[in-house]
């Protein structure tokens, strides 16, 4: 299987070395090296991964990655970011990218993140294939219904907006009811991402999700927390 791969960077050097690298992946890439176009162009083309600098001209990374995100078609994205402030790389994460390499980075670890990444999308892309019953396209928990085909959540018959991001944690909880989950071990099957210090990320999103599904947040009915040890879908709903 040939991927296609949007390269995004101003250092037409660097772009060139990412390119030739993923390209021993199977993957075929087009470069670009502004902002604008660069957001365009993903918006447009139907690519398996955005390879995306923070640094750019005419629009940086983060605001590409927060757009994209907006968006209805789901896209992978690697952050390449020559800033190495904490604040910087889990803006990037909870913006919605998948993760991240700070430079200077070695070919190899790039080439270790995408694969990384790819074998997530084509598992997911199985998943979708395997989706054919009505039973396996939609979840309902209590008054809680997510359809897996339309990306949509409705609680209590009123639709609710989540983010990319939030949506999959949810689905992560409401397939296994009762079941509970570190935050390492919710940051590697939703993010994709296994560097231990960025659990936080996790925390945040389940409090978004959380002022979002919960009547009172403060006390939730669906996502609980399981003290000191991480997080768990309440067994009691459907």
């Amino acid at each position: 299987m040939t991927w296609r791969v949007l390269v995004v960077e101003d250092d037409v050097d660097i772009g060139r070395l990412v390119s030739l690298q993923l390209a021993e992946l199977d993957c075929h890439c087009k470069l670009v090296d502004d902002g604008v176009t660069a957001l365009g162009e993903a918006q447009a083309g139907r690519y398996d991964l955005v390879v995306l600098d923070v640094m750019l001209p005419r629009m940086d990374g983060l605001e590409i990655c927060r757009r994209l995100r907006t968006g209805e078609r789901y896209t992978p994205i690697l952050m390449l970011t020559a800033k190495s402030s904490e604040i910087d790389r889990v803006l990037g994460l909870e913006l919605g990218a998948d993760d991240y390499l700070t430079k200077p980075f070695s070919m190899p670890e790039l080439a270790a993140r995408v694969k990384n990444i790819l074998r997530r999308a084509r598992r997911a892309a199985a998943a979708r294939q395997e989706a054919e019953s009505p039973e396996a396209q939609r979840i309902e928990r209590g008054d809680l219904v997510i359809d897996l085909v339309r990306h949509e959540v409705q609680l209590r018959g009123v639709p609710v907006e989540l983010t990319a991001k939030e949506f999959e944690l949810l689905t992560c909880f409401a397939r296994q009811p009762g079941r509970v989950y570190t935050r390492a071990q919710l940051l590697e099957q939703v993010w994709g991402y296994t560097h231990s210090g960025y659990e936080h990320t996790v925390n945040s999103h389940i409090n978004r999700l959380r002022n979002k599904i919960e009547r009172d947040p403060a006390n939730p009915e669906y996502v609980l927390t399981v003290w000191g040890v991480g997080y768990k879908f309440a067994e009691r709903r459907g």
